[in-house]
């Protein structure tokens, strides 16, 4: 009887084991299947399809799961307090993610649009999972394939050379790591279809109005004043080097590093030009543009030579100081001296 105990222990022992074993086995497939609805339970509520993720969630949907998983993360670093910085472009390239994650949806189905979710993290809710990813610098997109199981690997890093191209590269590195179709990044119109009817609506009723002025010569393009304006304008925005400017994105001044209260208008050095530079330059170079219009179209016509003499003389020596205030200005710059050329005979 001893041994019929012991071996019905043993036996109850066995099943007990293999009964937690069978359980076990089933358990992860349901969980799976478990973070997978959640995932797109999550994805459901984002307009974009982007879902926002906190240190609970990295935990729960990549570190509580191991790998193999049967999804994959897409996960885009930001920081809101970094968003001043207008050079790493962080809310222009959450947008782009957004599409890139809106065209896949539009462009997936089914079993498809399970195997990729599109998440963003935030730095100061999610401090522990950019140290996990070992992310010290931004922009930054990460993707943790289904069979990654350590998060600091950066093999699935996209490279930031990729960014220029904003969400065409995002979508290319997509289909090059996962095998996933992402489709033509469809951009939202630049006007929605109401603006545009009442757009419509508006030409429609002003134009016969405009056709009336038209013909009476009394629009905006038959006043000479706006056209005197316009050109002027285009003359200063010529000579004061503003495209320079706006394509470098130069600033009007700089803060001196000696004294932090003063401001630094004029940058000793070729290789660098302040956008108040350009302005100064532009305003002398202007008032002698001017000056030289005044002469030829409106001082010809006074018939008083004295006046004529007169203001000739003024205008003569504004337009000498004006431009030796330029030459100054590019010695000071440059280094290089420009010296007036006299004949030798008047030597």
């Amino acid at each position: 009887m001893a041994i019929n105990k012991k071996l019905a222990s043993l036996l109850f022992l066995l099943a007990t084991v293999s009964s937690f074993a069978s359980s076990a086995s089933f358990s992860d497939p349901d969980s799976d299947s478990d973070l997978v609805n959640e995932l797109v339970s999550l994805r459901s509520n984002s307009e974009s399809g982007v879902i926002h993720l906190d240190d609970h969630g990295i935990s729960k949907f990549l570190i509580s799961s191991p790998a193999p998983r049967p999804y994959s993360i897409l996960v885009f670093f930001d920081a809101t307090q970094l968003h001043s910085k207008t050079e790493l472009r962080l809310q222009e390239l959450r947008r782009e993610f957004a599409l890139v994650s809106a065209t896949f949806l539009a462009n997936n189905n089914g079993s498809d649009a399970e195997k990729l979710f599109f998440c963003e993290i935030e730095f100061s809710r999610s401090q522990t999972s950019f140290q996990r990813f070992g992310v010290n610098a931004l922009p930054h997109i990460r993707l943790v394939s289904g069979s990654t199981s350590k998060l600091s690997d950066e093999s699935g890093q996209m490279d930031q050379s990729d960014f220029a191209r904003l969400a065409e590269s995002m979508a290319e590195f997509v289909e090059q790591r996962t095998k996933l179709t992402v489709g033509p990044i469809q951009r939202p119109p630049f006007l929605s279809k109401a603006q545009i009817s009442v757009i419509v609506a508006l030409i429609v009723i002003a134009t016969p109005f405009v056709i009336k002025r038209i013909l009476r010569g009394e629009t905006l393009l038959h006043d000479r004043r706006l056209w005197l304006s316009g050109a002027i304008f285009i003359y200063f925005f010529s000579v004061a080097g503003t495209m320079h400017n706006i394509i470098r994105k130069m600033p009007m001044f700089l803060q001196d590093r000696n004294d932090p209260n003063k401001l630094v208008f004029f940058y000793q050095g070729s290789g660098m030009q302040l956008g108040a530079e350009g302005f100064a330059v532009g305003f002398l170079y202007t008032v002698v543009g001017l000056l030289l219009a005044f002469v030829t179209n409106v001082l010809v016509r006074v018939r008083n030579l004295n006046v004529q003499r007169s203001v000739m003389l003024v205008a003569l020596f504004v337009s000498f100081w004006a431009v030796k205030k330029v030459v100054y200005l590019d010695n000071w710059k440059t280094g290089y001296g420009i010296h007036p050329y006299w004949p030798s005979s008047w030597r």
